[in-house]
């Protein structure tokens, strides 16, 4: 395993513990809301906390098209966040180290082949 694989590895269970921490403070400790209903812990669990798992579980099996879903999946929510104050703009780096770690990973798995 090269150095640049196992560098994507790590950005890729990295980014994703990184969604799971800002998901846990954008549900239960966020200093923008003093109310958060079920409706919504139920709707950021789906949409950024189950693609953080996904980006975990890509970078440890390997699986490149697990990255890429990921990143698809938490787009949306991650862009909409991108445009609010505070700390939770940082779910669109981790959306984008999702891509960066699924193109590292297709482009290292493109020169192993050949």
């Amino acid at each position: 395993m090269s150095t640049i694989q196992i560098a994507v590895k790590i950005v890729g269970i990295l980014s994703g513990a990184a969604s799971i921490f800002l998901w846990i403070v954008l549900n239960f400790f966020n200093p923008y809301s003093h109310m958060i209903g079920t409706e919504t812990v139920v709707t950021t669990f789906i949409m950024l906390l189950l693609p953080a798992c996904l980006a975990i579980l890509s970078s440890l099996t390997s699986k490149q098209s697990l990255m890429l879903i990921a990143f698809i999946w938490s787009l949306p929510f991650s862009l909409y966040l991108v445009f609010t104050p505070g700390i939770f703009a940082l779910f669109g780096v981790t959306c984008v180290a999702y891509l960066g770690c699924f193109i590292f990973m297709k482009s290292s798995l493109g020169r192993r082949h050949v």
